[in-house]
């Protein structure tokens, strides 16, 4: 099974230094008078770009947004996208590996960022981004000086930073309105789905690797996603069917077989039913 193109930071996840597991980069440093055009590809860390100035495109699963000023893009590790981003653009570009910004002892802070992470654009006002571009600026020059405590400072800044974006979105940050466990077991549902869609696609199937009633599954995932657990699941398995079949040239033979469907007519009678296109013709329409 060939796969999508998977970007690494340079030394990969387990190393132990910070600039090896986090980075913040000037995006018009980066990008040198030029534009950047990436092709389809996917990380394996988090990818927050924040810009002050910006134009261009940028697809993320496949769902296409406009390049804006004041905006800020939040991609988890395993997301696909393409990006054209115009020069002249300004910002920052921050990358870091799962694990970096979680704690274990630190429950609300966690749950904060990962609820920031579930949204992949912000379109903020001029006010709010200028909050988020100096928390950012604080950060780059922590990163660059590394002066005593540097990496606690920076912690502390993108906690900030998480907060910051929370308020700009619909979200309401009050941990009684979104108590902590229902959403601690829509992540650990969420990391499941991701491991075992290829296996495992029955809500009791995974109500039971959480120890929950299905009944308690799906109020979770209608109350914070507004979707049944069947819709979520469902949706998990199209979306990387459309990575697979944009993301590479295999036979959609294959590409049934690597989602788990022995029979591949009843894969692209599924595709259909969802999307409204055969897999191929999907792939030809969106080349």
């Amino acid at each position: 099974m060939k796969n999508i193109p998977i970007r690494q930071l340079p030394n990969g996840p387990k190393e132990p230094k910070l600039t090896e597991r986090f980075s913040i980069r000037s995006v018009q440093d980066l990008m040198k008078g030029q534009d950047m055009v990436q092709e389809l590809h996917r990380h394996d860390f988090f990818y927050i770009l924040a810009l002050k100035k910006g134009s261009g495109s940028h697809e993320v699963d496949f769902k296409p947004y406009e390049v804006c000023d004041h905006c800020v893009f939040f991609m988890r590790p395993g997301q696909v996208h393409k990006l054209d981003l115009k020069a002249g653009s300004t910002g920052y570009l921050l990358q870091f590996y799962d694990g970096y910004c979680l704690r274990s002892d630190a429950d609300e802070p966690n749950m904060l960022f990962k609820r920031a992470s579930n949204t992949n654009f912000y379109q903020c006002d001029s006010q709010r981004f200028g909050k988020l571009n100096a928390t950012l600026n604080y950060i780059y020059q922590e990163f660059t000086n590394k002066e005593l405590k540097y990496e606690e400072v920076i912690l502390s800044q993108l906690g900030i930073f998480f907060i910051e974006l929370l308020r700009q979105s619909k979200q309401k940050l009050s941990i009684e309105v979104n108590p902590l466990y229902p959403q601690e077991r829509l992540e650990d549902f969420l990391i499941f789905l991701a491991e075992h869609y290829a296996t495992e696609k029955k809500v009791s199937d995974y109500a039971d690797m959480l120890s929950i009633s299905t009944f308690q599954l799906n109020t979770i995932t209608k109350t914070l996603l507004g979707k049944k657990c069947s819709e979520v699941i469902n949706d998990h398995i199209i979306l990387e069917a459309k990575r697979y079949l944009l993301g590479s040239s295999n036979q959609v033979s294959q590409i049934a077989d690597h989602l788990g469907y022995a029979d591949v007519s009843y894969f692209i009678r599924f595709f259909k039913k969802h999307t409204g296109y055969t897999p191929e013709a999907f792939r030809n329409n969106s080349r």
